[in-house]
């Protein structure tokens, strides 16, 4: 007999937009998982389970699930599996949750860049709305610095080829990965990604040093130091002052994780004049807030 413990290899991560989500496990790890800054699955094998074993699972939640409306695929890059094995479990998916109305992911943009067109609007059809792109930045050197396995270059095709498929994509980059370093290039390089991008949703999270990852072991040995809340912020504004995104297109912006010193939240380009008005209030005043430590630590 089932049990959920049985069903999760922990730790279990989603995104923070799917809170409410059925979370189906379909992958084990990360398929880079290289990166210096990420913990969240150094103790996990990359492994694609046996599609009888995820039918089994989906099974369990049916059984259990009166009516969910969104879905995630976990684990850190569920793209990555086989077409042909993705589409016969987002058919079964779509069998045995009939109301279900998006189906998620994260996916890495070496995953997408690896599918063609074709499968990629296949993969759409099935039900995937939504495909979640950590790019931490868009400067070269920061990427190569922190292992990301890819080149802006590579972000942005990936990015807009999913987007050509027809998936809302939703980005994800890092303020303080340079630590006390300079961060001008990574600040506006990053911008000028995300300008030729122009994601659906696009969030801006804080570095967080954790235990046993590759920038913990530097900083112990003294080759990194963290950037100061307010050298974040100003990282942060350099960024939005130079997002420019047309007149026409929206970008649902977000800057309100544990990790951020200032909570931002609204619309590029309508509230870009707002985001930096309340990042130079913040700055002027001393008005940091603290992070949540305690949270930030699982």
């Amino acid at each position: 007999m089932l049990d959920i413990d049985m069903i999760y290899d922990y730790p279990l991560y989603r995104p923070p937009s799917e809170a409410y989500s059925l979370i189906i496990q379909i992958t084990l790890g990360c398929s880079h998982n290289k990166c210096t800054f990420c913990k969240m699955y150094k103790d996990k094998k990359f492994t694609i389970k046996p599609i009888e074993q995820i039918k089994k699972e989906i099974d369990f939640f049916r059984r259990r699930v009166g009516y969910i409306e969104k879905i995630f695929l976990a684990d850190g890059d569920a793209l990555i599996i086989p077409t042909p094995k993705l589409l016969e479990i987002l058919d079964y998916i779509n069998e045995k949750f009939p109301e279900n109305k998006r189906i998620s992911l994260y996916a890495s943009p070496k995953s997408i860049l690896l599918k063609t067109p074709e499968e990629l609007k296949k993969i759409r059809e099935k039900g995937v709305k939504l495909v979640y792109i950590g790019m931490e930045s868009g400067d070269n050197e920061v990427l190569k610095d922190i292992n990301k396995g890819v080149t802006a270059e590579e972000i942005t095709e990936a990015s807009l080829k999913a987007k050509e498929a027809g998936f809302q994509i939703s980005v994800t980059v890092i303020a303080g990965i340079c630590g006390e370093k300079d961060s001008t290039s990574h600040a506006l390089n990053t911008a000028k990604v995300i300008n030729k991008i122009i994601p659906d949703y696009f969030s801006i999270l804080c570095l967080v040093v954790h235990d046993g990852t590759e920038i913990d072991r530097k900083i112990k040995l003294g080759e990194f130091r963290e950037a100061s809340g307010e050298d974040i912020l100003k990282e942060i504004r350099m960024i939005v002052e130079n997002i420019n995104i047309p007149k026409g297109e929206k970008v649902i912006f977000r800057s309100n994780h544990a990790s951020n010193y200032l909570g931002l939240k609204g619309d590029f380009p309508e509230d870009k004049e707002k985001f930096l008005s309340e990042i130079n209030f913040a700055i002027k005043n001393d008005y940091i807030r603290e992070r949540n430590e305690r949270y930030l630590k699982y």
